[in-house]
């Protein structure tokens, strides 16, 4: 069955108004406005009203590419490009620093929030002490983060060396310390901690449709997807274990994610959907789609 998944109760969230291929969401202090191609419907609020409440409104680059995502931010005066969120849940409790950067992206994804409460609460089911997840292409380190609030041994893996640099900011942040931090191409070290033998309990994986390594692999989700998690396999525990994948390719459905997943892992306890926010119009701006599963014994 597909589930829906979105934030909830989070304070210093959410989505104002989306449409016309664009998206107007308050992190905190800050309003944006930025670029959302799968917002094709028509805005509830005028331009003029979109103008006045955004602080800053990102600005897509001239480029003959359709899907370049690449830009400048237009600004108010007296804007921080750098600014600071909170996230809780139960006994979690989440920092993270957020900036404005040229390619539209601010730090955080926050349809992943429903992930970071599955990443926290799994972990305290798991019947092993201080269990080892694994988080490829782990980005800023939010669910890093989760899982080291839970009591994890994490090992973050991102092959850009920038975002590792944010990712040890946003842990400090949230009080916590001992995240390993790999800067490598993601397929690298996984296969490298196969030859070693090693195990981890939970794997979070959140690949791009494409990207480069820091030594310029080539990343292409439809020919690479497929043996990463054949040897995600390898490296995951028999018991006491979970497992998330998140895709963002417009090209992917659920119902892909679950069959992938099916005829790898077999799983049982398994979960597959959409990530979705909903605007103040209660309009839902799907943003990707999960797979997870557990065994918490």
């Amino acid at each position: 069955m597909i589930k829906l998944l979105t934030p909830t109760n989070w304070p210093d969230y959410e989505l104002i108004d989306s449409g016309n291929g664009e998206k107007l969401e308050r992190f905190g202090n800050q309003i944006l406005a930025r670029p959302e191609p799968q917002a094709f419907w028509r805005k509830l609020l005028s331009q003029e009203e979109w103008n006045k409440l955004a602080n800053a409104y990102f600005i897509k680059g001239k480029s003959s590419k359709a899907n370049d995502e690449w830009g400048e931010w237009k600004l108010k005066s007296n804007v921080k490009e750098q600014w600071n969120i909170s996230y809780k849940h139960t006994d979690m409790s989440l920092n993270m620093r957020l900036g404005l950067t040229s390619f539209k992206h601010v730090g955080v994804f926050p349809e992943q929030a429903a992930n970071w409460d599955y990443i926290y609460d799994t972990i305290k089911l798991l019947n092993i002490e201080n269990p080892k997840v694994l988080n490829l292409f782990a980005y800023t380190g939010i669910a890093s983060i989760a899982a080291k609030a839970a009591g994890a041994d994490v090992t973050h893996v991102d092959s850009v060396k920038q975002v590792v640099t944010w990712s040890k900011e946003n842990m400090e942040l949230s009080g916590l310390k001992d995240i390993r931090w790999i800067v490598d191409d993601a397929v690298k070290f996984v296969n490298r901690e196969v030859r070693r033998g090693n195990k981890y309990n939970g794997i979070i994986l959140d690949p791009p449709s494409y990207g480069r390594g820091p030594d310029g692999e080539k990343w292409i989700l439809e020919e690479n997807l497929t043996p990463l998690l054949e040897q995600c396999k390898t490296l995951l525990t028999e018991t006491n274990s979970f497992l998330i994948l998140n895709l963002y390719s417009m090209g992917f459905s659920p119902l892909i994610a679950e069959s992938l997943i099916n005829s790898i892992f077999a799983p049982t306890d398994f979960e597959c959907g959409e990530l979705f926010v909903t605007d103040k119009g209660g309009r839902k701006l799907p943003l990707g789609i999960f797979m997870r599963f557990k065994k918490t014994y």
